[in-house]
């Protein structure tokens, strides 16, 4: 009784850890620990009870079960920071990781005779299970956890639901591995077939990453190519407008020295203010210091033009900036032209977006106003708007918030007397 009793909560205190160390937590550490404290107990006194008080009864053995498999998944899923199937899959894995572990203290069991080295066996095979995930795994469960996706896990979560069912019915119930010991090595494979299915399973998620990244590491080169079109044609036309200029200035010359002549002083007022607004026009357009900014805010500023959209701008970044100039540069697109879709269809007078960019050594400020006339869809986790196209739409401030997050930043919205603000700010 006192063998089953520890090895049950040995397997509860392992598979909690799991969930504490592995769950992106919306909790602080200290809450999140007393959580996971407080359904350790639970999960020790229902055993209790299938254990010691009704050991003899099948119905009451598979009733608690059920409850406790059901208090595991759903402690995984309230701690987690976003409750999907992400944190449930993490949920699953924690109890197929914790069963190896419980089929280990069976074996030694077996093998040996020995109750208290059964127990110690099994506890350095769920420490050590525990410490090799940890260190190499825990960074890329973290980051699936955080990292906003389209795609939903809910087919992934099939693999460790399979694999704990027909764990329990080999090892567990109705017979155990004690009834059939004929079972061990079949058992054992089944472990081998489970971590190779999670590397394969891992590579799915991995792949799918990458190219996500992939996909945003195109538009932002997509966007960067076609702001340095732009910017070529204009200082090819520059080049030829500032040719045929210099070519004509001997005419010019000539006719400011006729009307000097003519004493019309108006009229050479009228000629310099020509040569004037021909070399103004020809001037490359500089909205910044920062060559990979300037490309793609002179093209955002184009788009807009040709809207006939006002851009009140104040824009301050240095040649220089303390962050990677690509991902700064895609955030501006994103931003630019999620505010130039919203604005591009309305009367004259309300065309128009506010634009503050300040980037220095210690800080990064970006702030967006535009009006709005429909209703602004609010993601209930990231308080960011979300597109109302569906499907491959709402990249772009996903792409926000992960750039945020990156540097330590934060990101907010909201809305003020018929105006959309977007802040992002970040100490550097």
């Amino acid at each position: 009784m006192y063998y089953n009793n520890i090895y049950y909560m040995i397997s509860h205190f392992f598979l909690l850890l799991f969930l504490y160390l592995f769950v992106v937590s919306r909790y602080t550490k200290r809450k999140t620990a007393g959580i996971c404290a407080v359904v350790f107990v639970t999960l020790c006194l229902t055993d209790f009870i299938k254990l010691n008080l009704f050991s003899n009864i099948d119905l009451c053995y598979t009733a608690v079960t059920l409850f406790q498999i059901f208090v595991v998944q759903f402690t995984g899923l309230f701690i987690a920071q976003k409750r999907d199937s992400q944190a449930l899959f993490v949920g699953l894995t924690a109890s197929n990781y914790v069963i190896v572990g419980s089929v280990a203290a069976s074996v030694f069991h077996i093998w040996t005779g020995n109750m208290p080295l059964s127990l110690i066996g099994s506890t350095l095979v769920h420490a050590g299970i525990l410490v090799i995930l940890y260190v190499r795994t825990r960074t890329i469960w973290t980051k699936f956890q955080c990292k906003e996706t389209q795609k939903s896990w809910w087919e992934l979560c099939l693999i460790p639901v399979l694999f704990y069912c027909s764990f329990s019915y080999f090892a567990f119930f109705p017979n155990t591995l004690y009834d059939n010991p004929q079972n061990i090595i079949g058992v054992l494979v089944f472990i081998i077939t489970m971590l190779v299915s999670y590397v394969i399973a891992f590579r799915y998620v991995g792949s799918e990453s990458d190219r996500a990244d992939t996909y945003w590491k195109n538009v932002m080169f997509e966007s960067y190519i076609k702001g340095l079109e732009n910017q070529y044609y204009l200082v090819e036309q520059s080049e030829k407008n500032l040719q045929i200029l210099r070519h004509d200035m001997r005419h010019y010359s000539n006719m400011i020295d006729a009307l000097l002549g003519q004493q019309e002083y108006d009229e050479i007022k009228k000629v310099t203010a020509h040569i004037n607004t021909v070399a103004d026009e020809n001037q490359i357009k500089r909205y910044c210091s920062n060559l990979i900014a300037n490309t793609v805010i002179a093209r955002m500023m184009d788009k807009a033009h040709s809207l006939d959209i006002e851009i009140r701008r104040d824009i301050l970044i240095g040649r220089e900036i303390p962050v990677n100039g690509y991902e700064f540069a895609l955030v501006l697109a994103n931003m630019f032209e999620n505010a130039i879709d919203c604005v591009k269809d309305f009367e004259k007078h309300k065309k128009f977006i506010d634009v503050k960019i300040h980037c220095e050594d210690d800080h990064l400020l970006i702030h967006m106003k535009n009006e709005y006339e429909k209703e602004i869809l609010f993601d209930s986790y990231t308080g960011l708007p979300k597109s109302r196209k569906g499907g491959s739409h709402g990249w772009g401030m996903q792409s926000v918030q992960a750039f945020s997050d990156k540097i330590g930043g934060s990101i907010g919205c909201y809305c003020e007397e018929g105006m959309f603000h977007i802040i992002l700010f970040a100490k550097l």
